[in-house]
């Protein structure tokens, strides 16, 4: 079977104060096999984003289901699977990048690497090593790994969360704009980095603008408008 499979996904959202609901993405239906990597495009607010956070049950879906093959749990529904399956699926099978920082206070940045690693009883000393070689790997100054991360740029920051989801080697990783404040050539280290990563059969589900970027690392790519997927 896939990886993951879609099937008449559906997410509206209800803005109380004003009495009003708004639809975000409806109808989505894809699979997702292993090793592979789909990229999604569409404007802003065409609801990319809304699919990602509805599989890594950020966000639960109105309707559909989202049936991922777990090598813990056999085929699970993350539209209806519980807290305790989906906070163990985001600790040991699906990583997610986001455009934004989301540390523990009085965290440093090597410790924040480090955190995805200890959490799956990974080895101290290696898990400290593996993030040294991250952080080095994604050109984050070695000057910056013993400070708090809430003083880094964008594109420091965005380097950053990519280091602590990568560092991991997720079954299946969701990218939300992962160059999105990148220069040229720390794309080429995220590009290079991608499909080392898929030839270790990770899968892959990313949103871009860069369509330049895509070429050479999706295997498909979808255009959502208006919250649906078109030709």
């Amino acid at each position: 079977m896939a990886l993951l499979k879609i099937d008449k996904l559906s997410k509206n959202f209800y803005l109380h104060a004003q009495d009003r609901q708004i639809s975000s993405c409806q109808d989505i239906s894809f699979d997702l096999k292993q090793g592979e990597f789909i990229g999604i495009v569409g404007l802003s607010g065409a609801g990319k984003s809304t699919i990602l956070k509805c599989i890594h049950r950020t966000y639960l879906p109105l309707t559909g289901e989202i049936v991922y093959d777990s090598r813990a749990f056999g085929p699970v529904n993350l539209a209806a699977a519980t807290e305790r399956e989906i906070l163990y699926l985001r600790k040991y099978e699906i990583g997610y990048v986001s455009q934004f920082l989301n540390v523990m206070p009085r965290t440093t940045a090597k410790e924040h690497v480090m955190s995805a690693l200890l959490e799956m009883n990974e080895d101290p000393a290696r898990a400290e090593t593996a993030a040294e070689e991250m952080l080095a790997y994604f050109r984050l100054p070695a000057a910056l790994w013993d400070i708090y991360p809430n003083t880094f740029s964008g594109g420091e920051r965005l380097r950053l969360n990519l280091a602590h989801t990568m560092v991991k080697h997720p079954r299946l990783m969701l990218l939300d704009e992962p160059t999105a404040s990148l220069d040229n050539k720390t794309k080429l280290l995220v590009k290079d980095m991608l499909i080392r990563l898929k030839n270790t059969e990770t899968s892959m589900i990313g949103i871009f603008h860069d369509l330049e970027f895509m070429e050479g690392v999706c295997d498909r790519v979808y255009n959502i408008s208006e919250g649906a997927f078109v030709c």
